[in-house]
């Protein structure tokens, strides 16, 4: 990932493609131009620019439900004083073993550190089980639990029939 300190200013109409892309990827450059009010070749340098740079990446996000998914799972956890002490210390060889890790289980979408419920670790995972969340958790344990002091999940069932917005990004799209 491109940090923002490498990267050039963006300019309104750079936020202003960029929402569009959020919106509609599939959006055709010409299209987009007449959007936004610029040529068509500024949006096709504009685009190449923001993707060589690392600040655009596309995807399609499913409906996880009908793709058989029952529950994404949001977990939290924190480490021991002496894993913190160990992370610091050989923090290459623990990234290494994190990257084996998260091969091995596409079904993490994404884990980082972060600060909140006293925990400084999350993840989220997609599952078509309970039994499969049940595995990952037992993995994690195996593979982490000599680094973990508590952890705690949040299980949100994709069959739910109470949904205020789907799981999409076009609404940051109106942010910018």
């Amino acid at each position: 990932m491109v940090h923002s300190d490498t990267m050039k200013k963006l300019t309104e109409i750079d936020y202003q493609i960029i929402s569009e892309l959020i919106k509609n990827s599939r959006i055709s450059d010409r299209k987009l131009a007449k959007t936004v009010g610029v040529s068509q070749p500024t949006v096709t340098r504009k685009r190449a620019g923001f993707e060589k740079e690392g600040l655009l990446d596309y995807t399609a996000i499913p409906d996880f439900e009908k793709l058989g998914f029952e529950i994404i799972v949001f977990c939290f956890y924190s480490w021991t004083p002496e894993a913190n002490k160990e992370l610091i210390k050989n923090r290459e060889e623990i990234l290494k073993k994190l990257s084996t890790f998260l091969s091995r289980h596409p079904n993490i979408i994404f884990t980082s550190n972060g600060l909140g419920f006293g925990m400084e670790r999350m993840m989220i995972s997609l599952h078509k089980s309970y039994a499969d969340y049940v595995k990952l958790t037992n993995d994690v344990q195996e593979e982490w639990g000599m680094y973990l002091d508590k952890s705690s999940s949040f299980i949100v069932s994709l069959r739910n029939d109470v949904v205020g917005r789907q799981l999409t990004f076009k609404h940051l799209g109106t942010l910018l």
